[in-house]
């Protein structure tokens, strides 16, 4: 569990633990993959988002599925990194590879929506957190169909997890990416008030 942060003694620690984090979440693999398969720019297709689900909507399961596990792989990655010179470096390196994946600046600020990169950063700072997140997120998707509610009832409910499994510190750090990826997904939640937004599987974006 992360130790209280000291920012006047740890500022230049933890400028370059976000850098970096940033600069690894900043990866559009979503993009790159889609491109080099021959299918165009992604941002063309679907929603237009460059995240696993708008990948999906191309037909490429297997795209799709490489998508997110890069998406969250690089979450987990920078964590852990990150973690080897300590907990409140590796906290500030989620936050970074997290915004590094919603706001890339090769993308000019426009990148995908951060749940799976959220996944693997929890994955990174506790993985039995992590795997609460993902089951939460199959057990809604599954009943409901809807990838966005699954995200926001995943990421919601993972600083509850950390709170009662007693990583109150964490469950703080963690309640910051959760704001940052219900921002993000503003427009699902009008669709989903308004019964429009899309279910999983079906061919509109």
């Amino acid at each position: 569990m992360p130790d209280p942060i000291s920012w006047s003694h740890s500022l230049p620690y933890f400028a370059i633990a976000s850098a970096f984090g940033y600069l690894v979440g900043s990866i559009p693999f979503g993009l790159l993959l889609t491109r080099i398969a021959g299918l165009g720019d992604i941002r063309a297709i679907g929603s237009g988002n460059i995240g696993a689900t708008n990948v999906l909507r191309t037909g490429k399961r297997g795209l799709a599925a490489l998508t997110l596990l890069l998406d969250g792989g690089k979450g987990t990655v920078a964590v852990m990194a990150a973690g080897l010179y300590g907990p409140d470096i590796a906290v500030i390196a989620a936050w970074g590879v997290v915004l590094g994946h919603v706001f890339p600046v090769w993308l000019k600020f426009n990148g995908g929506k951060g749940m799976a990169t959220a996944i693997g950063v929890l994955i990174g700072l506790a993985p039995l957190l992590g795997l609460y997140a993902c089951l939460t997120w199959l057990a809604v998707a599954i009943i409901l169909r809807y990838s966005s509610l699954a995200t926001l009832v995943s990421i919601g409910l993972a600083p509850v997890y950390a709170h009662l499994m007693g990583a109150f510190q964490l469950a703080e750090a963690i309640a910051v990416l959760t704001v940052l990826v219900w921002i993000r997904h503003h427009a699902n939640i009008r669709r989903l008030l308004a019964g429009k937004e899309t279910k999983i599987g079906a061919k509109d974006a």
